[in-house]
């Protein structure tokens, strides 16, 4: 039945139709991309702090990886070392300050973690510390990229109980003096430029997403399924066809019988 020639021709143009269908998917699927909504990266352009984040909650999506400005003093006595910081793939030690940041209009000042700068080895990373704590606590800008705090962990070194791992705001917040009733930023500052001594911190800023159009891949799906309706219907036809055939063969043979019989 599949090869006769009218059956032939059903099926080059149930092809056909089922390719021009798909063809319509595939520009359906550019479309999706095409039209989808870029999602903007936070810029290089140094914004001051204030703009962009708030003491006291979490920072906006919109605001992960921005470059700020903010004017501080840092505080001597409350430097802190992690270990076991990535940086181009390498371990090390951060050096992390507790910075006081003016409060506006005359309100209470303003706790905020900075990541200062990274160090190969503890030796290196202490050192630095030490000058660092050593140096006046005169206010000075500070520039650099802000990120949202990671969440603490429990104590793992039990010669070192207080050696941290994560950049923990809130756990750095507990050992930072002089914090009682102020405010924290839930969120740190990766420095620009590193004290000397210390290799800067790797934060490449955040890659740059594209959301698609579902609407359109709705269509696309569209189309695929109506592809393949287009072979299905041609196969339909011809088992339809084929059955209806074979019903008036049995019909013809079982009326030829029942002639034999009578005559």
């Amino acid at each position: 039945m599949m090869l006769r020639p009218r059956w032939i021709g059903a099926l080059v143009f149930a092809l056909l139709l089922a390719g021009g269908f798909a063809w319509l998917g595939q520009w359906q699927l550019e479309r999706a991309v095409a039209a989808g909504t870029v999602v903007d990266v936070p810029s290089e352009t140094v914004l001051p702090l204030a703009q962009v984040a708030k003491p006291g909650g979490p920072i906006a999506d919109t605001a992960t990886g921005q470059y700020v400005t903010v004017t501080g003093s840092f505080v001597p006595e409350d430097y802190q070392l992690l270990k076991g910081r990535l940086n181009h793939g390498t371990s090390g030690w951060w050096v992390v300050a507790h910075v006081t940041v003016p409060g506006a209009d005359g309100a209470k000042p303003v706790a905020l973690a900075v990541a200062r700068g990274w160090a190969a080895d503890e030796a290196t990373a202490t050192s630095a510390m030490k000058r660092l704590a050593a140096e006046p606590a005169d206010e000075q800008a500070i520039v650099g990229r802000l990120l949202p705090t990671e969440g603490p962990e429990a104590p793992t070194d039990k010669k070192h109980p207080t050696v941290m791992t994560m950049m923990s705001v809130a756990a750095l917040y507990n050992l930072w003096t002089g914090v009682d009733g102020m405010d924290v930023y839930s969120a740190y500052v990766v420095e620009k430029t590193p004290p000397a001594g210390l290799t800067k911190i790797e934060s490449p800023p955040p890659i740059q997403e594209r959301t698609l159009n579902w609407l359109n891949i709705f269509y696309a799906a569209e189309w695929i399924i109506f592809a393949g309706f287009a072979v299905f219907l041609w196969y339909r036809l011809v088992k339809d066809a084929k059955e209806k055939e074979d019903e008036l063969r049995e019909l013809a043979a079982g009326t030829a019988t029942q002639l034999g019989k009578v005559e």
